[in-house]
């Protein structure tokens, strides 16, 4: 079997995106495998950040030369697919071999800012399915007229089309999510959840079973916050209480200071601890990751939340914690 590919996250939530641009080039340097980003209208809390993804992403593309992609893209009312197909065969042109898009349902936190009703779960996966249909048929070089449930176009082509069409990951948290991953992706992205993540990898795997070709990438992601101590390591992360209620991730919740204030009702300081990688041991990191590795996964994707010092945690990630797990 291939190694396990170790990928670095930006958070654009977090850092503004000059800052994530140095952190990604730092990345590099340390070791990581390849570079993903979040792609936010809003944070989880204010006042935060909120650069634009695939701006950032053209820079990266230049700046380093490793894989990159997003973690994730939603189409929705603020990327409807065929821009997200657009913008990706642009990148793929610009940087053959090297992009890649995570997508995925989305949040309220996102989208409804734009002024469109959030719909309900069932219906974001509906959208999530008919929007990758649409992305396939832009990259298999049709020109497409549909009236969908949810996009509609009108002899939309994709004029400047690259040979290779860059991987899909796609985001899932439940089983009918899993099953459009399977159906639809190069890959399945899921969070490093030891209860949920083997269901979902279940799912995935027998949806991509039933559609007639193996499975691809497991995408598990897991978050991290180091520092010299360990009480600085969790202040740096506090900030990410504001994302833990698993509600945000459903329902209509899209006021930052709301969100953060809910969040930190529901997290606990332990809860936090439970829920991502803190601490200044190296090891302690370590043996997280390689819990992650053992749930299945072909890629980590590792978040940088470390708000004390950021570049010092990629350091002490590039001295310790990627030689130890290879």
């Amino acid at each position: 079997m291939a190694p396990t590919r170790l990928f670095y996250c930006a958070s654009h939530e977090q850092f503004p995106p000059d800052a994530l641009l140095a952190h990604a080039v730092a990345a590099e340097r340390a070791g990581f495998d390849g570079i993903a980003c979040s792609d936010h209208l809003q944070p989880w809390w204010e006042p935060g950040e909120s650069g634009h993804a695939w701006v950032w992403l053209g820079a990266v593309g230049q700046a380093t030369g490793l894989p990159f992609g997003t973690a994730v893209t939603p189409p929705g009312p603020r990327h409807h697919p065929v821009l997200i197909a657009q913008a990706w065969a642009t990148l793929e042109l610009m940087f053959p071999g090297r992009p890649f898009l995570g997508i995925g349902s989305g949040e309220s936190l996102n989208e409804s800012p734009l002024g469109a009703p959030w719909p309900p779960v069932g219906e974001q996966i509906e959208r999530l399915e008919e929007a990758l249909s649409l992305i396939h048929r832009l990259f298999a070089g049709q020109r497409v007229s549909t009236r969908g449930t949810h996009f509609s176009t009108a002899g939309a082509f994709l004029h400047s089309r690259p040979l290779r069409r860059p991987p899909i990951y796609v985001s899932a948290f439940g089983p009918k999510a899993a099953a459009v991953a399977g159906r639809w992706g190069d890959g399945l992205w899921t969070l490093a959840d030891p209860e949920q993540a083997p269901g979902v990898i279940e799912a995935y795997r027998a949806a991509a079973g039933d559609a007639g070709h193996e499975p691809g990438e497991i995408v598990l992601q897991a978050a991290f916050s180091w520092a010299p101590d360990d009480d600085a390591a969790l202040e740096g992360a506090r900030p990410w209480k504001g994302s833990q209620p698993a509600e945000f991730y459903t329902d209509d919740w899209h006021d930052p200071a709301a969100m953060y204030a809910e969040g930190e009702r529901q997290t606990s300081d332990e809860d936090l601890r439970e829920a991502m990688i803190i601490g200044a041991d190296p090891q302690v990191h370590v043996e997280r990751i390689r819990d992650v590795i053992d749930l299945g996964a072909t890629t980590v994707v590792l978040t940088n939340n470390s708000g004390t010092d950021p570049l010092a945690a990629i350091g002490t990630y590039g001295e310790h914690v990627l030689p130890a797990l290879r």
